[in-house]
């Protein structure tokens, strides 16, 4: 009888904060990794010894990095909701999580490629430096691809780690697992669905983390 009563009244719910979830994080993540691989590009161009080593930049950027990482999250998002409600008009919802999501996973993400770029074998990029070859082309032809491994898994991480982050956003109705969890599970003890929303986050996290360790896997033979 409770399982059925969990069925009827519960299941229903749980279709509409996946989508949400998955929304939430594939438009997060879009813009994040936009921004995120210009901030890594732009830190290996500047930093010293390289041909655009530019001081300053190098600094600001560096600095400008560490100190959004730093922020948790959850302070994060309850900080920019003034900046949110400007940008985008409202401060919950899907559309109202976005801006802080993207502020917070891009400079982890600069981070993450910046770190991949820098394993590539500075020998091949001293090689077709000497050939003449021009450094924007030896950024997207020569470190990119050498790194495209190394960046699955980074994104890969980044994902799982958006996907932390909108289950926190519940906090300001964002929709989603997070709020469906925290305004049924957590405000009214309901705990099957807490429980079985921490299911669905375990198996959506596994399957996307097998999935990056596969195309990691795949781009390391090609």
């Amino acid at each position: 009888m409770k399982m059925q009563n969990f069925i009827d009244q519960w299941l229903p719910l749980f279709p509409q904060a996946i989508k949400e979830t998955f929304q939430m994080v594939t438009i997060s993540l879009f813009f994040s990794v936009i921004i995120g691989v210009i901030l890594a590009i732009l830190l290996i161009l500047t930093r010293p010894g390289q041909p655009l080593q530019n001081k300053f930049v190098y600094q600001f950027l560096n600095l400008l990095i560490n100190v959004i990482r730093s922020i948790p999250f959850i302070i994060l998002l309850f900080f920019m909701l003034p900046f949110t409600k400007l940008v985008v008009g409202v401060t919950i919802g899907v559309k109202g999580v976005i801006v802080p999501l993207v502020v917070n996973a891009a400079p982890y993400i600069a981070r993450l490629i910046e770190s991949s770029l820098l394993e590539v074998n500075q020998g091949v990029v001293e090689a077709y430096r000497a050939m003449g070859i021009k450094t924007h082309q030896i950024i997207w032809n020569v470190m990119l691809r050498e790194a495209r491994p190394a960046i699955v898994l980074a994104l890969t991480i980044a994902t799982i780690s958006l996907i932390g982050a909108t289950a926190m956003a519940g906090l300001v109705g964002a929709g989603g697992l997070g709020d469906l969890a925290y305004r049924f599970g957590h405000l009214r003890y309901e705990a099957e669905v807490m429980y079985v929303t921490v299911i669905l986050l375990v198996i959506i996290v596994q399957g996307i983390q097998s999935l990056g360790n596969r195309l990691a896997e795949r781009m390391k033979k090609d």
